[in-house]
Parts: C-alpha cells; sequence; structure tokens
C-alpha cells in the first residue's frame, strides 16, 4: 500500500496571533478586540504597534482611537476619558424631556458623546459641549463639528458663553461620581490611562454633582431639564441636592445597563 503522509498543520493566521498575543495579555474578550483591531489598522505593522499597546494595558478606545457610543463612532483620543455604554441611559433620558428643545449644553463632556448623540437624535439644536481638560476640549471640538457644536474650556459653567442663562433646553452633566477612596478600586485602564479629574467625585462622590445642581436653574429654561448619571447608592442623596435648588425631580434606572441618572426640571 501507498504511504500516507501527514499533513502538516497550517500555519496560525494572523488573526489567531492577535487572539492569541491578547489572550495572553489577560484580555477577557480577546476574539472581538482582535476583530477591531485588524479591521481598523491600516497596515500589518499598525495592527501590531496596536496589540502591544493594548497589550500594556491601554483601553482599547485609546488603541484603536474611536468608541461606539449610540451608533456613533465618536473619536477618543489618549488621556480622555472613553465614553460608558451605561451613559447611553442619560442620553435616552434626556430625548424624553426634548421635545421642543433648541439648546443643549453637554458639561463634563470628556470626548463629547453625549453631545453628539443627542444632536445626531435631535436634529438641529444649538449644542455647546464645555470641560475642564484641555485635551478633552479638542478631542469633543472634533466629534460634534460636524452638527455645528461649539466645545468650550474651563470649571464647569464658567466654561459657558453667558448668552445661555436661561435658555438651556437640556443640560446634561455626565459629572465624575467615583468617591475619591474608591478610586483604587477602578479597573487598572481607567486608573492608568483616564483623567482623575473625570473620575474622582470627592468624599462621598457628589461633589461636582452638587455644584452643577446649584448652578442649573440660572442656566436652564422654563421648563427645560438637568440630567446627571450617579450610582444607586448616591441617588437619594442626588435628587436632594437637585430638589434643595427647587428642581423638580425624577430618577431613571436602568437594570440592564445598570445605569442611574437623576433629572431635575425647572418649573
Amino acid at each position: 500500500m501507498p504511504s500516507v503522509s501527514a499533513v502538516p498543520p497550517s500555519p496560525p493566521s494572523s488573526r489567531d496571533l492577535v487572539v492569541a498575543a491578547l489572550r495572553t495579555a489577560g484580555c477577557v474578550f480577546a476574539e472581538d478586540e482582535a476583530e477591531l483591531i485588524l479591521t481598523t489598522a491600516r497596515t500589518p505593522a499598525e495592527a501590531a504597534e496596536m496589540v502591544e499597546r493594548r497589550a500594556a494595558g491601554l483601553p482599547l478606545e485609546h488603541v484603536v482611537g474611536w468608541a461606539e457610543f449610540r451608533g456613533l463612532r465618536i473619536a477618543v483620543a489618549p488621556g480622555v476619558f472613553v465614553p460608558r455604554r451605561r451613559t447611553e441611559f442619560l442620553v435616552e433620558q434626556a430625548l424624553e424631556r426634548a421635545a421642543r428643545t433648541g439648546v443643549v449644553v453637554d458639561l463634563c463632556c470628556g470626548s463629547g458623546a453625549v453631545g453628539a448623540a443627542l444632536a445626531a437624535a435631535l436634529g438641529p439644536v444649538e449644542l455647546h459641549a464645555a470641560d475642564i481638560d484641555p485635551t478633552a476640549v479638542r478631542c469633543a471640538r472634533g466629534n460634534i463639528a460636524a452638527v455645528g457644536g461649539q466645545a468650550h474650556q474651563g470649571d464647569l459653567f464658567e466654561a459657558l458663553p453667558p448668552t445661555l442663562r436661561g435658555r438651556v433646553g437640556i443640560l446634561a452633566a455626565n459629572v465624575p461620581y467615583v468617591p475619591s477612596d474608591e478610586i483604587g478600586l477602578l479597573p487598572q485602564e481607567a486608573r492608568d490611562h483616564e483623567p482623575l479629574v473625570a473620575l474622582d467625585g470627592g468624599t462621598d462622590g457628589l461633589d461636582v454633582l452638587r455644584r452643577v445642581a446649584a448652578e442649573a436653574p440660572r442656566w436652564l429654561a422654563p421648563g427645560g431639564s438637568v440630567l446627571m448619571e450617579t450610582s444607586r447608592r448616591q441617588a437619594p442623596t442626588a435628587v436632594a441636592a437637585l430638589e434643595r435648588h427647587g428642581l423638580e425631580t425624577r430618577l431613571g434606572v436602568s437594570q440592564e445597563l445598570y445605569a442611574h441618572v437623576v433629572t431635575g426640571v425647572r418649573p
């Protein structure tokens, strides 16, 4: 009988190699991340560099340069807070209040994802985004330029044009709300590669939220709403902070996204 030669195993594909490298680095969703890197990279060398940066611990969004948010591709520069999927619930809550909104403000805007998503859903609006971090402001400016949005740098309301006082229909503020002594419990990606100012909310996590609650009534139009993301544990205190300044409140909860959004409406 003729001898049968063993068929040599096929060499691993580039995808297999990327998956293996990411899995070795501890990436739980190595297959999905490999697909994203390989479809984003323009050359094999760029893909290899992306894998190396991801294996070193950089957030995937910083590696590929963008994050998906409500179906939009939002550019995310290194050092900028990465928009979370749970924050899509903040946008949904805002849209429920936005039937006649002409002016939208994205405060503590980071990449500008919330403002971009609101403008995409609402159509033509006057959109302003603001952040204290100049890197975030540059990133947001690029993300909201297509919808005619303006980005401003400064500390909360100090960054906004005074002409917006009393005119804002939707004030979405994705404020930092992690208590200071819990920052060390965050995933390493956040601790090492996102700005502390976008994470640290002070002793109980609500320092910035209280500042926004105190100033918001002066900027909202009659019937306008301020919306802020918080945690389940902090929600009752956050609601009380809004009520203290004469706002009518509601608490929205998404069990699916584990998201809590407090809304205050100017009567």
